[in-house]
């Protein structure tokens, strides 16, 4: 069975990495996910401010099972095998080490992130292509369909 590692962010644009696991799902493909978000480390600034650290990392742990939980509910409504993984970390570099620490065997993302515009490939997405040791879909939006101005 293939594992799939699924990047998601909390957009509207990384959840359209878990429809089209979905659509694979639904045409007969059997397969085990791993619903990631990574969480960027906490900045000088806060780190100072913090009374106390440990509650930073708490933070940013529940903020991410909140952004995973949408693609997690959507494959295991479907009665697929989900793990979510929050981690915190540069996320290009820390998705490439999910992929290794979870044994993953390709990865589904979206081309861009929440974050990022909507040209050509996002920093993360290019990361991804470039570096990854396994196969890597990037998946887009359907294209919305221009009016018919006749």
């Amino acid at each position: 069975m293939i594992k799939y590692l699924i990047p998601v962010d909390g957009s509207a644009q990384s959840m359209h990495a878990a429809y089209h696991a979905m659509r694979l799902v639904s045409s007969g493909l059997k397969a085990r996910f791993v619903v990631a978000n990574v969480q960027e480390a906490p900045n000088l600034y806060e780190l100072v401010v913090a009374h106390d650290p440990d509650v930073l990392h708490q933070v940013s742990d529940a903020a991410g099972h909140d952004l995973v939980r949408p693609a997690v509910a959507l494959l295991t409504s479907a009665s697929q095998l989900v793990e979510a993984v929050v981690a915190s970390g540069d996320p290009a570099h820390t998705l490439a080490e999910l992929v290794e620490s979870h044994e993953c065997d390709a990865v589904i993302m979206s081309a861009h992130g929440g974050g990022e515009s909507e040209r050509g490939l996002g920093s993360v997405a290019q990361h991804m292509v470039q570096h990854c040791a396994v196969p890597v879909t990037i998946v887009r939006p359907a294209p919305l369909e221009a009016p018919d101005l006749t």
